[in-house]
């Protein structure tokens, strides 16, 4: 059998994704923008879409914008951000173990004169209230932090972090980069106070392709793109209509049975965690709090190894973050773990589809390639 625990990198699409993304292809293939019977008819669909995305973000349907994926609702988010308040002042609080759409345009405002602190987790994967308070000044202007870890599944307070922000820097802006978090821990929009959150399509059973930034009422952002004035002008460009759809079909699907799958996820996952860490050898990085992801290591053991030796099982692991294939993690690195451990690391992420005979076969697997590659 085949056991795929590389969810944090992309999730295999739903049928209800999948049936939506060919309708748009084969029959709804009008541009939105066209005024007569086609277009209208994509316009509609695509509407519905931001509906069924803000219903699962918790958020009005307005306050939804469409984007290519999470790395360009990070980018809006950032950029636009600093080009709206950078005259008021050029500092920002981001952290060490963000994604890497979040940390390459910060080192980018750096260039170009801005000021950023980021800020260090504890050995857990997590980013305490008491650092983030250290670290706001009267010329902050925005802070950017991660929902969860897309390594360790570490989750941050996010919610005590905006109400934070907002009460000792009333002028910065607040983001999270929800796209771990998105459908694994729930949130609403309406009550989180966060001002911007990023959420993406391929990490929940929707196509690859398409995301969306929430921007909170009330918060006016340059346009990030410029052209016809799609996306209530903020994001010019023909709109994606069957990533769209499938993305908002993924939503649909996915709530109905979320408090049930989140259940039975976490379950999976803390077996896994116990069968692993009765392994000889075998290392479990960080406190695993959100349900879908396990780290662990084997040390003394390239993390690629242990990848090619589970392959060879059948069972599909990461080494970290699909998007920094080839450099060593900087996240772990940031929680200061070994670097036998981290060059020895991998990780195991779930969905709602993952069965328990997957689990059972992704302990065996380690075991197996413990004692093989040890």
């Amino acid at each position: 059998m085949i056991a795929y625990f590389d969810n944090s990198a992309t999730t295999k699409p739903c049928p209800e994704a999948v049936a939506a993304v060919t309708e748009a292809v084969t029959e709804c293939w009008g541009n939105p923008s066209a005024l007569h019977r086609q277009g209208e008819e994509a316009h509609r669909r695509v509407e519905t879409a931001r509906q069924q995305v803000a219903k699962a973000v918790g958020a009005e349907p307005d306050r939804i914008f469409f984007t290519s994926g999470g790395t360009e609702a990070d980018n809006w988010a950032v950029f636009s951000t600093a080009k709206r308040l950078g005259k008021r002042g050029k500092h920002i609080v981001t952290t060490k173990i963000e994604h890497h759409a979040i940390l390459h345009p910060m080192q980018e405002l750096e260039a170009r004169g801005f000021e950023v602190t980021c800020l260090s987790p504890e050995p857990d994967g997590t980013v305490t209230l008491e650092s983030l308070r250290a670290a706001l000044r009267p010329d902050t202007i925005l802070v950017s932090v991660m929902m969860v870890n897309n390594e360790t599944g570490a989750v941050m307070p996010i919610a005590p972090m905006a109400k934070l922000i907002h009460r000792l820097a009333p002028n910065a802006i607040f983001h999270t980069d929800a796209v771990q978090g998105f459908l694994k821990v729930p949130f609403r929009a309406s009550t989180l106070e966060a001002d911007l959150i990023s959420v993406s399509s391929h990490k929940i059973h929707g196509p690859k392709g398409a995301g969306a930034l929430y921007i909170r009422k009330g918060l006016s952002l340059p346009p990030y793109l410029h052209g016809g004035g799609q996306e209530s002008g903020y994001r010019s460009g023909t709109e994606a209509v069957p990533n769209i759809l499938g993305f908002g079909a993924a939503c649909a699907a996915a709530l109905p049975t979320l408090r049930e799958d989140l259940a039975r996820e976490a379950a999976l996952r803390d077996k896994i965690l116990a069968g692993l860490s009765g392994i000889d050898g075998v290392v479990i990085n960080g406190a695993h709090a959100a349900p879908h992801i396990v780290s662990f290591a084997i040390p003394g053991v390239r993390s690629q190894g242990i990848i090619n030796c589970l392959q060879d099982r059948g069972v599909y692991v990461s080494a970290g973050s699909a998007c920094a294939k080839g450099h060593r993690s900087h996240v772990l690195e940031a929680m200061g773990l070994a670097p036998a451990v981290i060059d020895g690391s991998v990780r195991a992420s779930l969905s709602r589809f993952t069965t328990e005979a997957e689990a059972d076969c992704l302990i065996s697997a380690v075991a197996d390639a413990a004692i093989r590659l040890r």
